[in-house]
């Protein structure tokens, strides 16, 4: 699917690990060239054309993600690093003002790094209680599991709509319906979701998400953190500098700019908000459907060949996502990724930021291969007869 568009691809790989970044197509690195060449200047800051242009620029890219998301308001729209940074945003500028001793945050322990350790440390300095939901037989989160750690103290949900080892698709719209019930806020970590599914806020009714450029052929470190209004205006600005300040005299007058300009301190990532414009362009050519129904024919191809080989353990057959993670009996995880990269394949071996999950799953280290648009049977099949052989990859690798 449009592998032409990847200039990547050129250099004859096997790129199995969308699931920590993607490759970029031409119409975002043309995107990113244009700024720097054509008009490259700061955002919010001059009067001159080429500065209008990148205000335009700049903003057009808030109005495409508003749409991309069906946000109400383009209030609810602000750049970021990343998801980490969104996340970290969410913890440190809203419920670090609003959580007091006793109350409780809800994760899980297939939960990414960046939403885990935020809410740790909000237990630490304010006293909270971190709830772990439990897991079904498939590692998947389940709306009845879930209200069985829901007590009159908890205040925040905080979960991935897909997790980055699994790979389920949470039931985000039901969490969330039965959540506002109770008056519990919804937070969702959408790094692994809104480049592959169709995310509509609305639609699910959540308080609060994140994600990110690359993982979606976007330039790294640039991400979206999205607030319902009325949460956006209620969140203190964690960075403070340029751009964000409509005057300052003293100590005691200082007056901030209005939302979402008054979360985005200091000169933005330009080129990262330019190149993200183009990504989501691109991406709405294909057609998340599409995206989404690629993949898991790719992810049913896989699993049918794995499936045939003895000694590979897969801990997500059931997962409805492009991820896929398994291990080689007797063999560490790093290893099969060494050898698999003697042959240019790239695939990902580890814990996956995932640290917690060893609790669930009994493992520590697995690996990882993520699927994307560019990806193909053709290329599974050579990873699936690289590794079919246990003895070969044993021997490779001594």
């Amino acid at each position: 699917m449009n592998r032409e568009d990847f200039p990547m691809l050129d250099n004859n790989i096997i790129y199995f690990d969308n699931g920590a970044t993607t490759w970029k197509p031409k119409e975002v690195l043309d995107a990113i060239t244009s700024y720097y060449t054509k008009f490259t200047a700061n955002a919010h800051r001059g009067d001159y054309n080429i500065s209008l242009l990148v205000d335009e620029a700049y903003e057009n890219t808030r109005d495409l993600i508003k749409e991309f998301i069906n946000a109400k308001s383009r209030k609810e729209i602000v750049f970021t690093s990343g998801t980490t940074d969104s996340l970290n945003t969410i913890a440190n500028g809203y419920f670090k003002n609003k959580l007091v001793a006793g109350d409780e945050i809800v994760i899980t322990y297939a939960e990414h790094a960046s939403n885990v350790l935020p809410w740790f440390k909000l237990a630490k300095t304010n006293n909270v209680k971190i709830v772990f939901c439990p897991l079904d037989e498939n590692y998947s989160v389940t709306l009845e599991n879930l209200k069985k750690v829901i007590t009159p103290r908890t205040r925040l949900i905080s979960l991935a709509h897909i997790t980055n080892v699994i790979g389920d698709i949470r039931p985000i719209k039901e969490i969330t319906e039965f959540a506002h019930q109770n008056n519990i806020l919804v937070c969702v970590d959408g790094a692994q979701s809104v480049p592959h599914i169709k995310t509509d806020v609305q639609d699910l009714d959540v308080d609060f998400l994140a994600f990110s450029g690359h993982k979606m052929m976007g330039p790294t470190g640039i991400g979206v953190l999205y607030a319902k209004e009325n949460l956006m205006e209620e969140i203190d600005p964690v960075n403070l500098g340029g751009g964000m300040n409509e005057t300052f005299d003293t100590v005691d007058e200082v007056y901030l700019k209005p939302i979402p300009t008054r979360l985005e301190a200091g000169t933005p990532n330009i080129e990262g908000v330019v190149g993200l414009g183009a990504a989501i362009r691109y991406l709405q050519k294909i057609g998340l459907d599409k995206i989404h129904e690629h993949e898991l024919e790719l992810r049913s191809y896989m699993i049918s060949k794995l499936s045939e080989i003895d000694f590979i353990t897969i801990y997500n057959k059931n997962s409805n996502s492009g991820i896929i993670s398994f291990n080689v009996s007797d063999v560490f995880p790093q290893d099969v990724s060494v050898y698999l990269n003697k042959y240019h394949v790239c695939v990902r071996a580890g814990n996956h930021c995932a640290k917690l999950l060893k609790n669930e799953i009994n493992e520590k280290n697995t690996i990882r291969i993520s699927f994307y648009v560019y990806n193909t049977k053709e290329e599974i099949d050579r990873v699936v007869d690289l590794l079919k052989d246990k003895n070969r990859i044993i021997n490779e690798m001594i």
